[in-house]
């Protein structure tokens, strides 16, 4: 067909022969390494808004580097500044769009604002899709907002094990919010208490019935409750299911009795009377002690954290180690029992 043709010789392309990178490749010369990190200049580029500085930090976390250590020592003492707010609930109750458009509404009074976002990581390849990059690009040249999506890598709770130490990152380099919206979860993953200086459940119209309310689990880790989707057929009835709820509970003269928000988070609607609510909430904290209580509680899970980890790697009792193999292979011809290969294991 030649009316398609343009005229133009077409030129097969090639690889671009110039430039010190590829005089470096056509001599067989190895790809140079990054330089080691400088904490001390990722920090101060973090705390003066250089987003690539943030996210290196961040991937020293999540990587385990080892600058990790000395990296912390001077992270620590520039942390406490920052409100974190936990995001969790089912799939597909909303968490993302509660979450972007409390980022919009934050921006919206000057705050700088950082995301958590953890996606689940595949059993079977180990990859994740990072969702939160395609649904929160509206905010993505904006230099007061930094979301980093983080894959669950087999984690259970909704988290990765690296997001307490992406917290204090986030946190040393000024934000005033940090959001952490957690992977899907269910009634008995509830590690975003631990967390969270305000622990947000979000619900939706049509993923259950009146009996789900009243079990135990993730309902009862919440400060707020939202009720997303709440122009769905359904929501009055989620909203007076989570009331009675917290009718059965007992609340005394200065604790804290969980509002239920409801939300349209698509349209914006309600999001206004959410960050009301977390307002409260933060001086509810202040005023009662219960954040330095919280606080303290986050350092202590942490620190057991920590301490087991480095334990489970002193006894060469992580999965995939030739003794804990030897171990798991007495178990099953028979010659040890579990109890006596523990004893074993911890003994040394």
């Amino acid at each position: 067909m030649a009316g398609i043709g343009t005229g133009r010789r077409v030129v097969a392309a090639r690889p671009v022969a110039d430039g010190p990178v590829a005089k470096r490749l056509a001599a067989g010369a190895p790809r140079r390494r990054r330089a080691p990190a400088d904490p001390h200049a990722l920090i101060s580029a973090a705390r003066a808004g250089d987003p690539r500085a943030l996210a290196r930090l961040v991937s020293l976390v999540e990587n385990e580097s080892a600058e990790l250590r000395r990296l912390l020592k001077i992270v620590v003492p520039m942390t406490g500044h920052a409100h974190i707010v936990g995001l969790t609930g089912a799939p597909g109750v909303g968490k993302s769009t509660v979450t972007d458009a409390l980022v919009r509404h934050y921006r919206n009074e000057g705050l700088r604002v950082g995301v958590l976002a953890v996606d689940p990581s595949s059993p079977f390849s180990g990859g994740a899709l990072l969702g939160d990059r395609v649904r929160m690009q509206e905010h993505a040249t904006d230099d007061q907002v930094f979301i980093r999506s983080m894959a669950s890598r087999g984690h259970l709770g909704g988290l990765s094990l690296a997001t307490p130490q992406a917290l204090r990152i986030l946190d040393a380099a000024g934000f005033d919010v940090v959001l952490i919206e957690t992977v899907g979860v269910g009634q008995a993953e509830v590690e975003i208490a631990s967390l969270a200086d305000s622990a947000l459940v979000v619900v939706a119209p049509g993923l259950g019935d009146s009996i789900q309310a009243a079990k135990a689990g993730i309902l009862e880790i919440a400060d707020i409750f939202i009720v997303n989707k709440s122009d769905r057929p359904g929501a009055q009835e989620v909203v007076r299911d989570l009331r009675t709820m917290l009718a059965m509970a007992h609340y005394g003269p200065g604790d804290w009795k969980p509002p239920i928000v409801s939300t349209t988070a698509a349209t914006g609607d309600g999001i206004g009377d959410l960050a009301a609510a977390i307002g409260r909430h933060r001086d509810w904290l202040a005023d009662s002690g219960s954040l330095a209580e919280r606080r303290r509680a986050r350092a202590r899970e942490e620190i057991s954290a920590i301490a087991l980890a480095e334990l489970r790697r002193r006894m060469g009792g992580l999965p995939g180690e030739s003794r804990l193999d030897d171990l798991a292979d007495r178990v099953t011809t028979g010659e040890l029992d579990p109890y006596s290969a523990a004893d074993e294991l911890i003994s040394g």
